[in-house]
């Protein structure tokens, strides 16, 4: 089929759909969207709430929890054990399908009657002392981790979310194979990095953007197998150690570093993108893809479009997070090691599941929630296969005709409001907007504020006059007014590795990071350098020097 124009039912604005694109949906046997990419994405995004936590209780065992779940919220809420075992059954929810009303009407009702798991995590995963953690797990398992989240395979990590193999760091998004990091964005198998940025096989580096294989670099930008650089100036070691040990541990030194840095690092140019051995693909940190395009922080995916945190997937379109050994995913939310699955979340190990809600090893079903090993169903009931594919028929033929088959479950079944889910994080909105656009927004976000005991102000400027009690005290963000505290592994790692005790919450110091990641949005601009047409993440009104990746090899490498 030739390309299409067509008009957003949501938004009204125009948006594209490529021969490519039917070519999917005829094989996954779904008619083409009727909804643009960005609000498929804001609608799916309504299903995962990553790091909004919550303090209740379990609905089962009745012993305190946290959650993902509002306490105030409609759904029944079990912790991950009793979601887990074999004490309740969640055929016992089932109901009747009722041809004479909407099946989503009915759906939700389900929704709300099945228990839902506190935090997410997959059926295999091994956690040890990791409580705050949310999609967050792996056959690896976690250890000793505290608020972290979409992430795998970590040891005494915190604050921390999208990254794997890491090992004694904090403050970190989106990295593989790290040990001793901190502030980082976009950085692999490095150690001792800290306030890094698109660094791989690099150590003990402090203010880098760009690097590779650098060893004790210090402010530097687009250096590659360099050691003992200050701003990109060469000197000896004992002049690096003399400068760099006046700066690190102090609040007033690492700020004032930090400015200068980010002035520093404007006079250079950026590659448009931060893209290594793709083929044919379009986005942002995607590593190893083929035939991937418009998708963001993909690793070894394949023939895949509007994909966001996906890993392994193949064959599919419209997912958020998981993808490990998947293919034909549409409209999933933290969906994998599964084929064919439309408009599900929370989903592992499953096959043939259409607008379900985590399941574990099913196949054949539609519209259920929590089924383990289940076959055959429809709303938690069993049936046989026959008069299975009978009732489903009807239900696609109505979804079809409403133009729904094929998108995610609508918002009005969506657990999370708007300003709970990954939406805000990439696709900020005001609560006006939100509200305008059919979302819901959570007023009731736990929080405390104005409960503090320590002033900014009264915190030691440098690490090494941070007293031991700084543990009991609450202390209050400079951003937001957030309360937060500093806990003692956190301590010892400040002390560690000679930094200061931060002045935000881990919430605007998450916010930041995103703001140095940049947006999850493509823009036509030029190559500073050429003239050529490129497509990169740096809006044309940025300030950044952005080349084509030619003309930036040619100069960097």
């Amino acid at each position: 089929m030739k390309q299409e124009l067509k008009t957003c039912q949501n938004c009204k604005k125009e948006f594209v759909i490529e021969p490519d694109d039917f070519d999917f949906y005829q094989k996954i046997k779904v008619p083409p969207p009727t909804w643009c990419p960005e609000c498929r994405f804001k609608r799916q995004s309504l299903f995962r709430n990553e790091m909004t936590l919550y303090s209740r209780k379990c609905d089962f065992c009745k012993r305190s929890i946290i959650s993902i779940y509002n306490p105030k919220s409609p759904y029944f809420v079990y912790c991950s054990e009793c979601w887990h075992s074999d004490k309740w059954d969640p055929f016992s929810f089932g109901q009747d399908y009722n041809p004479r009303r909407p099946f989503f009407e009915q759906l939700k009702e389900l929704l709300l009657r099945a228990p839902k798991e506190a935090t997410y995590s997959s059926s295999f995963s091994k956690n040890i002392n990791s409580e705050y953690i949310n999609f967050a797990g792996s056959k690896e398992g976690m250890k000793n981790c505290y608020l972290v989240f979409n992430a795998g395979d970590c040891e005494d990590v915190m604050y921390s979310r999208g990254i794997r193999g890491a090992r004694d760091t904090l403050d970190t998004y989106y990295g593989t194979k790290l040990e001793r990091c901190y502030e980082i964005v976009n950085v692999e198998e490095s150690t001792g990095i800290i306030f890094g940025q698109n660094v791989s096989g690099s150590l003990d580096s402090i203010f880098v953007l760009n690097a590779r294989g650098c060893q004790n670099c210090f402010g530097c930008v687009n250096l590659r197998y360099k050691n003992y650089h200050f701003f990109n100036e060469p000197l000896s070691k004992e002049e690096y150690k003399k400068r760099v040990s006046e700066i690190m541990g102090s609040y007033q030194k690492m700020q004032k570093a930090r400015k200068r840095f980010e002035e520093f690092a404007l006079k250079f140019p950026r590659r448009e993108n931060n893209n290594l051995k793709t083929v044919n693909s379009s986005g942002e940190f995607l590593f190893e893809t083929k035939n991937v395009n418009q998708s963001f922080e993909i690793t070894q995916a394949e023939n895949c479009k509007y994909l966001f945190f996906a890993k392994g997937a193949k064959e599919s379109y419209d997912v958020i997070g998981f993808g490990y050994d998947s293919e034909f995913l549409l409209g999933t939310v933290s969906v994998g090691y599964s084929s064919r699955v439309i408009g599900s979340s929370s989903c592992d190990n499953s096959q043939n599941i259409e607008y379900c809600f985590g399941m574990k090893m099913s196949e054949h079903c539609l519209g259920c929630d929590g089924l383990k090993n289940a076959k055959y169903a429809i709303l938690n009931k069993r049936y046989e296969k026959d008069e299975y594919q009978k009732i489903r028929a009807q239900i696609v033929d109505e979804l079809k005709e409403k133009n729904l088959y094929g998108l995610s479950m609508p918002p009005e079944l969506a657990p999370f409001a708007y300003n709970e889910a990954i939406g805000q994080d990439n696709l900020p909105l005001a609560k006006e907007e939100a509200l305008a656009q059919g979302f819901r927004w959570e007023e009731d976000i736990q929080k405390t504020m104005d409960k503090e005991t320590m002033k900014p102000e009264q915190i030691p400027d440098n690490i090494k006059d941070v007293p031991d009690n700084i543990v009991d005290e609450i202390l209050v963000c400079i951003t937001c007014g957030r309360n937060y505290k500093i806990i003692k592994p956190e301590l010892v790692f400040y002390r560690k590795m000679v930094l200061p005790v931060p002045r935000q919450c881990f919430n605007c110091r998450h916010i930041d990071r995103i703001r140095r990641r940049g947006p999850f949005k493509l823009y036509s601009r030029k190559c500073a350098k050429c003239g050529k047409a490129i497509q990169t993440t740096y809006a044309p009104d940025r300030p950044e020097i952005v080349y084509c990746e030619t003309c930036y090899l040619k100069e960097v490498v």
